[in-house]
């Protein structure tokens, strides 16, 4: 109630939206930064590799840069397209049940169209030009979960607000959207697989150790394309290097507990 008598549909929307976003993904990610540099859960890394503080430093100065030079400019551009879809932010707030609907639709076209825009950038002259940015981190942290070439930020991040576009959601579905969406893409890039990580509860959810992979390999040969779930790689067979690792290392781990 105090949020739409003090400000304006604008202002939430796209001042809001931001200063949400960057609030949850700075919180999130940063103690990544801290538990690599302390050595922190170093038992869960997977990865034991380390970036230098100039490379998590240089991260964190080219986000800043980035999402205020082009993120806040794309919220501020795509309001008109969200006001003519019919996004709200008055009263009454929609029940869970539509939420709910609206948020796995968004999840689910959201994973169609990341998948294909990631294999795209994965072909040769896009992966030179643009992706090899995002991939600077063969060992990644939660934060690099956004670093990425101003091309890339536009192309994938139209993956995220698609689904939104076409529905029109009250602005509480929208914010409550992009807030789970941001933990995801965090925990994944989090460089870390914990026993309480989602990828150990939740079918087909890729999780940090599915994207690592993605991350240690050349270019070329990479797979594991998906964004949240990892249905796509499974119908189109662009997991199976990840899935023969898996085999494999859980055959080692067999044969290494009857030794001891």
């Amino acid at each position: 109630q105090y949020l739409i008598t003090h400000f304006s549909d604008f202002q939430l929307a796209c001042l809001g939206s931001f200063f949400l976003h960057e609030s949850v993904f700075f919180l999130a990610g940063l103690p990544f930064i801290y538990f690599e540099r302390a050595g922190f859960l170093s038992k869960y890394k997977i990865q034991s590799k380390n970036n230098t503080t100039a490379a998590q430093e240089k991260c964190i100065t080219r986000l800043l840069l980035y999402h205020f030079g082009v993120n806040l400019p794309v919220m501020l551009a795509s309001y008109p397209v969200f006001r003519f879809m019919g996004m709200r932010s008055s009263l009454p707030l929609p029940s869970w049940k539509v939420i709910s609907t609206q948020i796995l639709f968004y999840f689910v076209i959201e994973d169609f169209i990341f998948y294909w825009g990631h294999r795209v950038l994965h072909t040769k002259w896009l992966y030179k030009h643009v992706h090899s940015v995002h991939h600077e981190y063969a060992t990644p942290f939660g934060l690099t979960s956004e670093y990425a070439h101003p091309a890339e930020i536009l192309f994938l991040g139209f993956a995220t607000i698609f689904g939104p576009a076409i529905t029109g959601p009250h602005l509480i579905t929208l914010w409550l959207w992009m807030v789970l969406r941001v933990l995801e893409t965090v925990e994944a890039h989090c460089g870390y697989h914990f026993p309480w990580s989602l990828s150990n509860f939740l079918p087909l959810y890729g999780g940090a150790d599915f994207h690592d992979y993605h991350h240690r390999l050349l270019y070329t040969k990479s797979g594991n394309y998906s964004s949240t779930f990892v249905y796509m790689d499974w119908i189109f067979g662009t997991d199976k290097g990840y899935r023969k690792l898996k085999v494999l290392k859980g055959s080692g781990d067999e044969v290494e507990g009857k030794q001891i």
